[in-house]
């Protein structure tokens, strides 16, 4: 009976700390458009005068939703539900950056597929993960109800990235293409692109097979590849080119 006793508290004892952690299921995140200090930051760019009047014509934040599926050994990031405001700004004018990019990330392979669209060309991304140098920081928040830890990195070698990920969930993803902490990406943010990416609400339910299932669509080139065509059909729009850049890189 004794054994018996000791073998049962073992158990919950496992359930009891297995249970501490999400290893599968569904994040909502929302995606925040600073359209206002976009607006601003073109004025001063291009000197546009008529910035003022756009202002006061769009609401001052743009938010989209998106889903990621994930379990420990993939994340798929997609398109989500359609804002009940009406105040997604891109979605008004019939698109916009990143704004039905698709994302498949596979750990084991070491790869990331996605379909993108820029502007009226549609791409398919195949490449390996992205590695970001990490910084880790000392703040700590909680989001979606889970302890989170703040890490900063950045891309395009310039571009500041604040990430807040929680060890909670163990699974080294995030929204977009980015990830590599040692948990999930529940808040991103991107200073110079005025946006930021924060989880709502995860859902513990395992995911379907079909929620991992991406489409080839679009002309096949890697990460370099997709950032020098932009490159190359943005460079006359001058200061603007890079943010253009910087946007495709997500």
């Amino acid at each position: 009976m004794k054994q018996l006793l000791t073998s049962t508290l073992l158990v919950l004892l496992a359930i009891t700390a297995h249970g501490q952690h999400t290893w599968m299921g569904r994040i909502e995140y929302e995606r925040k458009i600073n359209m206002h200090a976009q607006l601003e930051e073109m004025e001063k760019m291009e000197n546009n005068s008529w910035v003022d009047k756009i202002k006061q014509q769009l609401p001052k934040f743009s938010s989209s939703y998106f889903d990621m599926f994930f379990d420990t050994s993939r994340t798929m990031y997609k398109p989500g539900r359609e804002n009940p405001d009406g105040n997604n700004v891109f979605k008004m004018f019939g698109g916009g950056p990143a704004t039905d990019n698709i994302v498949l990330t596979e750990f084991a392979k070491d790869t990331v597929r996605a379909n993108k669209q820029i502007f009226d060309q549609k791409f398919f991304v195949q490449d390996s993960i992205r590695r970001i140098d990490w910084k880790e920081r000392e703040e700590v928040r909680t989001i979606a109800g889970y302890k989170c830890h703040k890490a900063v990195g950045r891309i395009c070698d310039s571009v500041y990235v604040v990430a807040f990920y929680t060890e909670d969930i163990p699974v080294s993803g995030g929204p977009e293409m980015f990830g590599g902490l040692p948990g999930m990406i529940m808040e991103l943010a991107i200073p110079r692109l005025h946006t930021t990416w924060i989880a709502n609400k995860v859902e513990g339910a395992k995911p379907k097979p079909t929620d991992f299932v991406i489409e080839e669509k679009g002309k096949k080139v890697n990460e370099k590849q997709l950032g020098d065509m932009v490159w190359d059909n943005f460079r006359k729009w001058g200061t603007m080119a890079n943010r253009n850049i910087w946007w495709t890189v997500l």
